[in-house]
């Protein structure tokens, strides 16, 4: 074979689709890093998962510029799912969500995600979402249906049906 029948063979190799980035927003670094170490086990190398726990200077609270960094880090160009542990971590999220929308000029009504206008953005070039569901759980079910090659709205799906998983 020659370079030029590599380049060629490489070139039309198909590519593998794109998977949902998953995003887990924690008010501890450690916790937030912990789901995600769980979730990266299941997901393997195809789920782009990134956490975002704890403030800058690394005491306990949210931070909204390490939101939007994870949310570029885990975007892979088939949107983005994010988890958050408690409610002003999902008060975070929301700010960010609709700071990108007024930047963004969207209209305020749901996507095609199934989110309504206030829990979905665009964030840079990535659709992101966030998920009204358990951090753990949520991140569980997220990252199995993303592997499998589910588009955001089947990630988002599966990551709220997780509210409903019974443990006894």
């Amino acid at each position: 074979m020659t370079a030029d029948t590599d380049a060629d063979d490489a070139q039309s190799a198909p590519q593998p689709e794109p998977h949902v980035g998953i995003v887990l927003v924690s008010h501890s670094e450690r916790l937030a890093e912990g789901v995600a170490e769980l979730a990266r086990q299941l997901g393997g190398d195809l789920v782009p998962i990134a956490a975002a726990g704890g403030t800058d200077d690394g005491s306990l609270g949210t931070s909204i510029e390490k939101i939007g960094s994870a949310i570029r880090d885990a975007d892979a160009g088939a949107g983005v799912l994010l988890l958050a542990d408690l409610g002003s971590a999902v008060l975070t999220v929301r700010a960010l969500l609709e700071d990108a929308a007024e930047l963004n000029g969207a209209p305020e009504r749901a996507d095609d995600s199934g989110a309504a206008a206030r829990d979905a953005a665009s964030v840079g070039s990535a659709r992101a979402v966030i998920a009204d569901a358990p951090l753990v759980e949520g991140a569980v079910s997220a990252v199995v249906t993303a592997a499998a090659g589910g588009d955001l709205a089947a990630v988002l799906a599966s990551a709220e049906e997780a509210r409903g998983f019974r443990k006894l």
